[in-house]
């Protein structure tokens, strides 16, 4: 069955048309897509064009979409593979819940940092500690070397840069750090991370659910035709 063809037996089956579209690339080729997107978009835009200097939280959180990345890439290589599948899956949810946690610390940061209360605002360093004590920090210093405060991510234009329209624009727009909405200090980015990560959740637990409810469903039937096949 062809991808466009799950679409359409949606209603009749959900679970089984979720569960087949998993066997397509397009959907884990979607999820490493999405997920290196924003770590491109964090490095390229935020850090690299306005300035805006990365922290211990911000490397860890692009290391978790890197999993996602991985995870992505190699379901991808064979979606019908269960073995494949299952990296991609186990990749998957491990970069999504390291995701969480790490911007739930960061919010928390966020917080303390701009209240009256500064408790909270300690655990940022400049010396990174990855999972498996990767020395990413060391191997991609560009996108893994925090050098900024954890809670502060208004730009730090250095001496002697001059900026194009846009730029000036885009950094006195970003001035008081970045926000969804930065004039009225709508969801700071661990915020709307932590809703971007929630939402890929979401959607890889029901993909997940699908996945085995269709396993066990299989295995079931074929348990139940060999009953039928043995002789009386």
């Amino acid at each position: 069955m062809g991808l466009l063809d799950s679409f359409t037996h949606f209603k009749s089956d959900p679970v089984a048309t979720i569960s087949e579209m998993q066997d397509h690339r397009l959907p884990w080729i979607l999820m490493a897509a999405i997920s290196l997107l924003m770590v491109i978009v964090a490095h390229s835009v935020f850090q690299v064009w306005l300035y805006m200097r990365p922290c211990e939280q911000c490397v860890y959180v692009r290391f978790a979409f890197f999993c996602m990345v991985f995870g992505g890439v190699v379901a991808a290589l064979s979606p019908k593979n269960v073995v494949l599948k299952l990296v991609g899956y186990v990749f998957g949810f491990w970069g999504i819940i390291q995701g969480l946690r790490y911007n739930f610390k960061l919010n928390k940061i966020h917080h303390a940092a701009h209240s009256d209360d500064p408790f909270g605002v300690q655990g940022c360093s400049a010396e990174p500690t990855f999972p498996f004590n990767l020395p990413l920090d060391r191997w991609f210093p560009e996108w893994f070397k925090p050098t900024g405060d954890c809670g502060f991510d208004n730009p730090i234009i250095p001496d002697g840069t001059t900026l194009s329209t846009m730029q000036q624009a885009l950094t006195d727009f970003y001035k008081d750090g970045w926000y969804l909405w930065p004039p009225t200090h709508f969801l700071n980015m661990a915020q709307v991370l932590l809703i971007v990560f929630g939402v890929c959740l979401v959607f890889l637990s029901v993909s997940a659910i699908c996945w085995l409810i269709t396993l066990l469903r299989k295995r079931h039937v074929t348990a139940a035709t060999r009953l039928t096949e043995q002789p009386l």
